[in-house]
């Protein structure tokens, strides 16, 4: 890509034409061996960048004591899930050092729900519908989005457990978005 960059400068500085800045976005930046030509190069990024209220624009202590709360909503949700339905013999839910992990038995698989500090995200490892990472969102009292789908954590777990077992309610956990 530079050396095509680099190219199309030296062919544009040949026909003494102008080069004009390109900006997409306000996070750009100028590549080392570009400099000398003067050119700036703007980088896209997936993520739209008009969400103002998202996860890495929050205080690092309010995000480990919203993600705490959520992680231990979540874990006693899930003991009582366990504790009231028949169908997890041998289920267990385990909760320490930010790593909320619920074996629901060999039938139905293993969720793992971890805090991720550096990243400002939950990862979740699902047997239904495999790895994600969610987003804090600070509207509403906060809750975690997948941002490729939109699809709320909450959402995803009431869909999932709601077919193993009747009458779920995430809802009611902490930072839910149902």
């Amino acid at each position: 890509m530079i050396r095509n960059i680099l190219r199309t400068s030296r062919w544009l500085a040949r026909k003494q034409i102008n080069i004009v800045p390109v900006a997409v976005r306000q996070n750009s930046c100028v590549l080392r061996s570009a400099r000398s030509l003067n050119i700036q190069v703007s980088r896209q990024y997936s993520s739209p960048s008009d969400k103002v209220d998202s996860s890495d624009q929050v205080d690092q202590v309010v995000f480990e004591d919203i993600c705490n709360e959520t992680l231990e909503s979540l874990c006693d949700y899930f003991e009582e899930i366990i504790d009231s339905s028949p169908n997890f013999k041998g289920a267990d839910v385990t909760f320490s050092d930010g790593v909320l992990t619920v074996a629901l038995g060999p039938k139905y698989g293993t969720y793992v729900i971890n805090r991720q500090t550096p990243n400002k995200q939950i990862w979740l490892s699902s047997p239904v519908s495999g790895p994600k990472r969610y987003d804090l969102v600070l509207k509403d009292g906060g809750y975690w989005v997948y941002k490729h789908d939109g699809v709320p954590l909450h959402r995803l777990l009431q869909d999932e457990i709601s077919k193993i077992v009747d009458k779920v309610e995430f809802k009611n956990c902490a930072h839910s978005l149902v």
